[in-house]
């Protein structure tokens, strides 16, 4: 059983447990475990782990739409060293700094691989929460910020270089959407964060929702650093074997679908499968767009639109392989 599955059996008992975070009055709780092997590449520092580990969990609270209040993490290891633990505390502190929320602190373990373990809580505006299960045929599919930052960070880590792995680092230090989130409720009518890529996570709102999707590939903002690796040394999903790190595996290696043809088919690999890029997926009333975009400090794109669940899931008129990150897999 895979992690959908596992959420699909749950979600019997638990109503929240297919959406980012758990909603309890008017607090969202969420929370998120990133492992050594296949989250962190060699060259990862600790202070880029603190801030991506606890940026996972204030990503979840951004994609309901709630204000980001509060994080703690669990910090394990093989063995404390001092100057990783503060790195790690400090990459946590400032990532919280930069949504207007406070690192408050965590647990500490022992653990044969590098092992971290985050919780955020988030206060749920006026607007109300998002969920996933809203968005109706017609509506606007949008998409925050640019793609495929994490897959271009994958590859600089493979290169080796001082110059590569101090970029990759940068590219792995993503900012959560909390204010993006904010500004969507109340009008955003489904949205969820991206980390397991946005093919999935189409899928994943076509499923929860009951429709289809037409994307514009062409549309899809895809972030600089991809073009400046596409041929370059490294291939996504080699770090650690395949399902690690984005879990896509190599480019359009992974069940022999969705072969690359050149650099254009890299390109949107790289962007809507990878995964793990955090930015916000989410669908908003056709005439809403143009107002909403400007209050998105991330900036906002549409993307496609939604359709009859009939129609599938689709990317310039082809079917869109449901393929990204899923634990359990491989």
């Amino acid at each position: 059983m895979n992690e959908r599955d596992a959420l699909r059996a749950l979600a019997v008992d638990l109503p929240y447990a297919g959406d980012d975070a758990a909603v309890v009055g008017d607090t969202v709780i969420t929370t998120d475990m990133l492992h050594e092997r296949t989250d962190f590449p060699a060259g990862t520092t600790r202070y880029t782990a603190g801030w991506r580990a606890v940026g996972a969990s204030l990503s979840d609270v951004a994609a309901m739409g709630a204000e980001a209040t509060a994080a703690v993490a669990v910090y394990a290891d093989a063995s404390f060293d001092e100057g990783d633990l503060d790195r790690f505390i400090a990459g946590a502190v400032d990532v919280c700094a930069a949504v207007d929320a406070e690192y408050v602190g965590g647990d500490l373990d022992t653990h044969e691989e590098f092992t971290t373990a985050s919780t955020a809580i988030g206060s749920v505006t006026d607007a109300g929460v998002v969920e996933r299960s809203g968005t109706r045929p017609g509506d606007a599919l949008c998409v925050t910020g640019e793609w495929g930052r994490s897959a271009a960070a994958v590859r600089l880590f493979k290169r080796g270089d001082e110059a590569s792995i101090e970029r990759a680092n940068d590219l792995f230090r993503f900012t959560p959407r909390v204010a993006d989130g904010c500004a969507l409720a109340g009008t955003a009518t489904a949205m969820m964060d991206s980390s397991d890529g946005l093919a999935r996570s189409l899928h994943q709102l076509a499923e929860a929702s009951e429709v289809g999707f037409e994307l514009d590939r062409e549309a899809v903002p895809v972030h600089p650093a991809v073009d400046d690796v596409i041929g370059g040394a490294g291939e996504v999903g080699e770090v650690g074997g395949a399902g690690e790190v984005g879990g896509a595996g190599e480019v359009g290696g992974v069940g022999g679908a969705g072969e690359v043809d050149g650099e254009t088919d890299e390109r949107f690999e790289l962007a809507a499968h990878f995964g793990e890029d955090f930015e916000l997926v989410c669908t908003v009333p056709d005439e809403a767009v143009a107002d909403i975009r400007r209050a998105c400090p991330g900036g906002l794109v549409r993307v496609g639109r939604v359709v009859e669940a009939a129609a599938g899931v689709t990317a310039d008129g082809e079917p869109l392989p449901d393929r990204g990150y899923t634990h359990g897999d491989g």
